[in-house]
């Protein structure tokens, strides 16, 4: 099913007596492929939510439209839409056991859609088994761990058939080992369905992991949108380039001068037919060459190695990091009787964003 957002905004009364009312999402625009698992990537109250509540249904959109297919759904309460929702907190009823809590979503349908209990017997067990959760269903809740209680969380939402399925923050209660495996069981089952989903994360690394695309948001407004790769690799603006990357990206003061991007005194890149200004230089770690006589002259903070790279830490009176980390292969050699370190940049690796609106400048 694809999904179609045209100007799409949402604004919440201020909440004191006076106070203006509060944009939590701003001309939203998008296409969401039919099949495709898009990830929408922000830090907390950047509207990423809110998106997904209004594609549900739970919220109505202050202005602009929703469509599933060719069909406006703007106005459809949650229930006629078609979607499955998967929250942070799971919502399994405690009382019940796994088999009941799948099945609870199928006894509330009517008319043409009633099923008959035998029906919805095999539509749980259909569901579990997609989510490996068979020998499971007797169980209740509470007897279950967190990864468990996902999956089914996961198949209840998977039940109904749903059109769309819709998953918010559903990794950020599972502990660093399960969030890695569950992440990759939700790839797997999406795959498996062609279900187009939405996945609500404020995880970078968990969201650039599994999605056909990313749409990064800041304060309600849109960023940038694209395959999580070419996102990376070509950031709109610094508030991009900052937020995706593990290490994150190392960000210095520098100016554009005589045709050069420098930072402090070191030419970095050349920057022919540019005009002189102050701008923001971005490296990511992967861009530092480790190089004697390289113009970017470090205070060398220490070396931790991490089996196939190395990872040197140092300082630069221009950084805006607390430390530049530079990831280089283990087998080149570091000096660490010395007091700097020297390194050249490889040019797709360095960004160049304008000192006042932080909009990147393409050189």
């Amino acid at each position: 099913m694809k999904i179609q957002l045209e100007d799409l905004t949402k604004s919440f009364p201020g909440r004191g007596r006076n106070s203006s009312r509060v944009t939590a999402v701003k001309d939203f625009n998008f296409e969401i492929p039919d099949g495709e698992l898009i990830g929408l990537l922000g830090p907390s109250g950047c509207g990423k939510s809110t998106t997904l509540n209004m594609i549900c249904g739970l919220e109505k959109p202050t202005s602009g439209k929703i469509f599933f297919g060719d069909k406006d759904v703007t106005a459809l309460p949650p229930e006629k839409r078609g979607v499955g929702m998967v929250f942070q907190n799971y919502a399994l009823y405690p009382h019940l056991t796994v088999r009941q809590n799948i099945i609870f979503p199928l006894q509330n349908l009517k008319g043409k859609d009633k099923l008959s209990r035998a029906e919805m017997e095999k539509r749980a067990m259909d569901a579990a088994a997609l989510v490996q959760i068979q020998e499971l269903m007797e169980r209740k809740p509470g007897e279950l761990s967190g990864g468990q209680q996902q999956r089914v969380a996961i198949a209840r939402a998977l039940v109904k058939l749903p059109h769309v399925l819709l998953l918010d923050e559903p990794l950020s209660n599972l502990d660093a080992r399960l969030r890695l495996q569950t992440r990759e069981e939700i790839r797997k089952i999406q795959r498996a369905t062609k279900i187009t989903t939405v996945f609500v994360t404020h995880d970078q690394e968990e969201a650039m992991s599994i999605s056909d695309r990313i749409v990064v948001m800041k304060a309600g407004v849109v960023q940038q949108t694209g395959k999580p790769q070419e996102v990376y690799d070509d950031p709109v603006n610094l508030f991009v380039a900052k937020f995706l990357g593990t290490p994150p990206i190392n960000v210095f003061q520098g100016k554009i001068k005589n045709g050069k991007v420098c930072i402090g005194d070191a030419a970095v890149l050349d920057a022919p037919g540019q005009k002189d200004r102050d701008v923001f230089v971005g490296i990511r770690p992967e861009g530092f060459l480790l190089k004697e006589d390289g113009p970017l002259i470090c205070q060398l903070g220490g070396v931790e190695v991490m089996g196939r790279d190395i990872s040197i830490v140092s300082n630069h009176e221009a950084s805006l990091n607390p430390n530049i980390r530079s990831i280089i292969s283990a087998e080149t050699k570091v000096d660490t009787s010395s007091e700097i370190v020297r390194f050249a940049v490889k040019p797709s690796k360095l960004f160049v964003f304008d000192g006042s609106s932080e909009e990147r400048i393409r050189i």
